[in-house]
């Protein structure tokens, strides 16, 4: 039990530490930000700050696979904050998979960052709001009622809005405000819906199928439906789910490019899990199955991964293209949950693995290439791949995963959710749905691989005598390769994962 809360706590501690440590623990000389290891007396300063980073990194991930295998469907409370509203964690089939995500996505980034953040000031700033949030993320996961939940959402915020604020011009600041305004107003649309659900309900723990009293379910299904549409709806914020998704596509290009990494693959997914344990473990699929807020659900996930497709496609800048990618694809997720059905929800779980490994790569390509070339528009990287061909040959096969090509997870995902709807009889979605999910798919390929074919076969008018070979050292190609190959992995083993997908799923459904 105590190896969960080890889990949470030893980030923190450790984050908070390096935010109090005074700022001359890592200096550099006037005018060497962007060459921090020959500023005099640097090196030795900021040797200690990734040894000790890196060693917080390999504990907390220790501590997390250890709580994984231990802790199974053990309730740990940690205090009261009423006599019946207790702050608790448990591990479960959700939680497993949210956590194993958010591990592996934080290690890399983490990783990648160590190269990166060379080009960026106040790397100890940043190196410790990002250990906070690596341990709000974990308490996240294994949130074992709402409240505990709603606390630890909130505080996620908190901890992650330094990261996009980090490089303090005026975009970074006005996009670090914007994403703080949002996000709040979605946990407050969340926090109103819980009184409601307090008052209707047995529990507030996270129980597959719901915790609503029977009788409350038929004699307040309006105000109840009501609270859960505003629910999604604030959840959805982290999301991005339209109409609360303005905030990423500002949010990404400001940020580092690991953060932004970290932002698009695993961030945005704690609104995901806000909304598998809203549907699934507290109002439950039964009662919300063949309403209006199912319907209105659906539209709106069809809207915003038809939207989020098309500002990508006519987006020059590179980050935030994949920004807009984001916004449509985690509602390729919540489209899933929204369907209701054993195929889609194992479909939608997968997707959100898929798309981590995926999304978490293209922002670290993007970034490798930034911080090798300088370049940030796409109209710019012509013959990027005969400049960098390792890192652009990841960019191409996860690129392939994220349209849906086979052999790749992003197929074997997007296979189940087509399914999923085409089996859930839910009349003019049952077609719309994969319609929808071939369009963008489509869209998909037509922003992402012409950086692929401009790359590699820049036209006979480029000047190849001023081709140089800049590929980034092994701390930046080595976590960029190690996510490659498991978008190709979970494609070609998929059985591994949906087998103990499905297991849970139909429990759920």
């Amino acid at each position: 039990m105590y190896l969960i809360l080890l889990s949470i706590v030893v980030p923190v501690l450790a984050g908070i530490c390096l935010l109090v440590a005074p700022e001359s623990s890592i200096k550099t000389a006037p005018g060497k930000e962007h060459n921090l290891g020959k500023a005099p007396g640097s090196t030795s300063h900021r040797a200690w700050l990734l040894v000790t980073v890196g060693a917080v990194y390999l504990l907390t991930g220790t501590l997390l696979v250890c709580a994984l295998a231990a802790a199974r469907d053990v309730t740990f409370t940690l205090f009261h904050l009423t006599a019946s509203l207790p702050i608790c964690f448990r591990i479960d089939e959700i939680s497993v998979l949210f956590a194993a995500l958010t591990l592996t996505v934080f290690l890399c980034a983490g990783f990648f960052s160590f190269e990166y953040m060379k080009h960026e000031s106040k790397e100890k700033r940043y190196y410790g709001f990002y250990l906070i949030m690596f341990g709000v993320l974990n308490a996240l996961c294994f949130a074992g009622n709402l409240i505990t939940f709603y606390l630890f959402f909130e505080m996620l915020t908190l901890s992650s809005m330094p990261l996009v604020l980090h490089n303090g011009s005026r975009e970074a600041i006005m996009a670090g405000l914007k994403y703080l305004f949002y996000s709040l107003c979605g946990a407050y649309m969340a926090l109103f819906s819980i009184y409601f659900i307090w008052k209707n309900s047995e529990t507030l723990i996270f129980t597959a199928g719901g915790v609503l009293h029977a009788a409350s379910a038929d004699n307040n299904a309006g105000i109840l439906l009501t609270a859960a549409f505003v629910m999604l709806l604030g959840f959805g914020v982290k999301a991005g789910m339209f109409p609360m998704h303005a905030w990423l596509p500002a949010a990404h290009p400001v940020a580092p490019a690991p953060a932004s990494a970290v932002l698009s693959a695993v961030i945005v997914k704690a609104g995901v899990l806000a909304v598998v344990r809203v549907v699934y473990y507290i109002f439950g699929p039964d009662f919300l199955r063949g309403t209006w807020v199912q319907t209105a659900w659906i539209i709106l996930t069809l809207i915003t991964i038809f939207m989020g497709s098309m500002l990508a496609y006519r987006e020059p800048v590179l980050k935030k293209r994949l920004a807009y990618s984001t916004v449509s694809q985690l509602s390729y997720i919540l489209f899933g949950l929204s369907v209701m059905n054993a195929a889609s929800v194992t479909g939608g779980l997968l997707h959100a693995l898929a798309h981590a490994f995926i999304k978490s790569a293209l922002f670290l390509v993007a970034g490798a290439i930034i911080y090798r070339t300088g370049r940030t528009r796409v109209d710019e990287l012509r013959g990027i791949g005969k400049e960098m061909p390792l890192t652009m040959w990841c960019y191409t096969i996860v690129s392939l995963g994220l349209i849906g090509i086979p052999p790749t997870g992003g197929f074997i995902s997007k296979w189940y959710l087509a399914v999923g709807s085409l089996q859930s009889g839910l009349s003019v979605f049952r077609w719309l749905g994969p319609v929808v999910l071939l369009v963008s798919a489509l869209l998909t390929a037509g922003y992402l691989l012409p950086l692929t074919l401009h790359g590699f076969l820049p036209g006979a008018d480029y000047d190849y005598s001023r081709l140089e070979k800049q590929e980034p050292s092994p701390w930046m190609t080595v976590p960029i390769l190690f996510l490659t190959i498991l978008s190709v992995l979970i494609g070609l083993f998929p059985n591994v994962v949906t087998n103990w997908l499905i297991g849970f799923v139909h429990i759920l459904v």
